[in-house]
Formats: C-alpha cells, structure tokens, sequence
C-alpha cells in the first residue's frame, strides 16, 4: 500500500465515528411556535408531546421539539418564526398559543407544513381559504369559541339579574378576542331589548 492510499484509508477510518455520529444526530425537528410564555403553556406542551409519543415520536430520540416564545410580544413572533424556517430548517410549525402565531407562521413559509389551533374562524381571519381545503402547507384546529359569546352574555344576565354593568376584557392584538367582539355586543344590544321590551 502506498503512503498516500494509507493515508487516505487513516483519515476515513478517523472520520467514521463522526460521520455516523452526524447521520444519528440528524432527526426532523418540530417548530413550535407560541404568542405565549412557557410558563402559561405547561399544559398545552405537556400535552402536545403526549400527542406525539401516542404516535411514536419521543422528543430528543425520533424528534426534536424547538421551542420559540413571543411571551405576549406579537412584534417578536415574525423573526421567532423565521428562525424556525431559515436557520433551524424544521420539518413542521406547530403554531400555537394564540390568534397571531399562525399569521406569523404562515407569512414565513409557504412550504413547510403549518399546523395551528384557532379559538375563532380561521377562514373570516384569512389564515386559510376555506374549512374544507384549507391551503398547501397550513391547517389546523378551530373552536368558534366565539359563536358562544351571546350564551356566555345570556348566561351571565341569568346567574346576575340585577347586573347594570357588563365588562368585556379582551387583548387588543389577539384576533381571535377582536372576533368575539361583534358578538358581545350584539348580545348585550339582544338582552337590553328583550329587557325592555
């Protein structure tokens, strides 16, 4: 064997452990994306990493979960996200913890898989076309929670007859708060005129 042959065979032989070391190491990665803190979030990742392990991925085995936070900061959640899709290159964004997460997702990629959850018509927000064909590389979970609002006002009114005063607290930058707005009103208008009449 000629020096140079030797050398080369030493240098791949040195070389192995790492390369294999680097093909065990590459495991998909999930980017989950919050408008929340962690701390707030507890339950929702607790119960999202069940989720996944009841379908066979373990997080730090066959999985990565990359955690980013906006901790209420809807100005932080496009370069959170863009993190995500440009320098951590995950094969999927969980975009969770309320109404800007999924805008700020969907703004960063239009081909990695979006997965979100929405209290509030995800189609009226412009997150997705339609509930039935939601769109190439987003989809999610809807509540309406805001469909509930006028019952949530009835209900009040039922539980309180002699309250003259309602207060409706809502966050000013959260979609899905902005979308129940309407509702409530509509209600409080509803249950004054039956009042009165």
């Amino acid at each position: 064997m000629k020096r140079r042959e030797f050398i080369t065979a030493l240098g791949v032989a040195a070389a192995w452990p790492f390369a294999a070391q680097a093909q065990q190491a590459a495991i998909p990665a999930i980017g989950f994306l919050s408008f929340r803190s962690a701390n707030e979030s507890e339950a929702s990742v607790a119960a999202f990493r069940e989720g996944l392990s009841e379908i066979g991925y373990a997080d730090g085995r066959s999985v990565n979960i990359v955690f980013r936070w906006a901790e209420g900061h809807k100005d932080r959640l496009p370069a959170l996200a863009a993190d995500l899709v440009d320098n951590l290159r995950v094969a999927v964004i969980a975009a969770f913890g309320g109404g800007p997460s999924p805008f700020a997702a969907k703004a960063a990629t239009k081909i990695i898989p979006i997965v979100f959850t929405y209290a509030a018509d995800p189609v009226n927000a412009g997150i997705v076309a339609s509930l039935s064909r939601p769109e190439n590389n987003i989809t999610g979970i809807a509540w309406f929670g805001t469909d509930s609002a006028g019952k949530r006002v009835a209900l009040l009114h039922d539980l309180v007859p002699a309250a003259a005063t309602l207060a409706f607290l809502t966050n000013p930058i959260d979609p899905e708060s902005q979308s129940e707005r309407p509702n409530v009103l509509d209600a409080c208008v509803s249950l004054i005129s039956n009042l009165w009449s």
